[in-house]
């Protein structure tokens, strides 16, 4: 065994929102967590959460898990907001900002001019305020709408040639990010900046803000059982050897997933 690069969603990949489900989750993510922080103290093994949450909302994922007694692993480093925001520990307890992959993000970026155009799309409603980021801009949008709304406004941002791309996810939520940032390439540039190899890395998911972590890559992805169907339909079509289809739920999917992959010995 060897050290490996573990990046993983956080909202019903690793923990359910639902609190019943969360309650049956719990043996199978203490089981993980155990099994990846004995992995990190015997084979430095790097632990990253990369999810859609601002930095608030993950300390209130935090928190609550606390509470509950199902503590969150520490992670090494923190992809937050889409993969707009790299946190990393520079002590025990401080999250400091990655200033040089926001900078990179920076360059063609117009918050105000998305901000604009996005207002005349009457069927968005702005997420809460601790959501609006530097780099994002977050919606509530109707899976009803989505079809025909997700390809207008694209067309409308990029006809004013904004550097941007447009994510929808979990059937509500809608985020309008430099199209140099996602989950994917917040991927990359951690696992560069730790030099650990593509085929020492392996990414988990469940939803559709997580396609950019498993498209077009040579790093490991496991989808866990109860992926949503976006991420489903978009798996079966794009079949991968490198990415598995978990068949158990959140915790245990990814389990299942590490030990198919030799991360975790079967």
């Amino acid at each position: 065994m060897k050290q490996f690069l573990f990046i993983t969603d956080l909202d019903d990949t690793l923990v359910p929102q639902n609190p019943a489900m969360a309650v049956d989750n719990d043996p199978a993510m203490v089981k993980l967590n155990q099994r990846l922080e004995r992995h990190r103290q015997q084979h430095a093994t790097k632990i990253v959460y990369s999810t859609g949450r601002s930095l608030f909302l993950y300390q209130e994922l935090h928190k609550k898990q606390k509470e509950r007694q199902k503590e969150l692993l520490q992670p090494d480093i923190l992809i937050c907001a889409v993969g707009t925001e790299i946190y990393s520990y520079k002590d025990k307890d401080k999250l400091t900002l990655n200033s040089k992959w926001s900078d990179h993000l920076s360059e063609a970026w117009d918050r105000e001019l998305v901000e604009k155009i996005s207002a005349a799309f009457t069927k968005l409603k702005l997420q809460p305020e601790s959501e609006q980021r530097p780099l994002k801009v977050s919606y509530l949008l109707e899976e009803k709408f989505a079809e025909q709304i997700v390809p207008e406004l694209k067309h409308s941002l990029l006809e004013q040639k904004l550097d941007i791309q447009v994510i929808y996810s979990g059937g509500k939520d809608l985020d309008i990010l430099p199209r140099k940032a996602n989950k994917g390439m917040a991927m990359t540039f951690v696992r560069e900046n730790l030099e650990i190899d593509v085929a020492q890395t392996v990414a988990c998911g469940d939803s559709g803000n997580d396609i950019a972590l498993f498209a077009d890559r040579e790093e490991k992805g496991i989808i866990v059982g109860n992926a949503k169907k976006e991420l489903l339909d978009w798996h079966n079509a794009n079949l991968n050897p490198n990415r598995h289809l978990a068949k158990a739920k959140f915790a245990a999917g990814i389990e299942e997933g590490l030990e198919y992959f030799g991360f975790l010995e079967g």
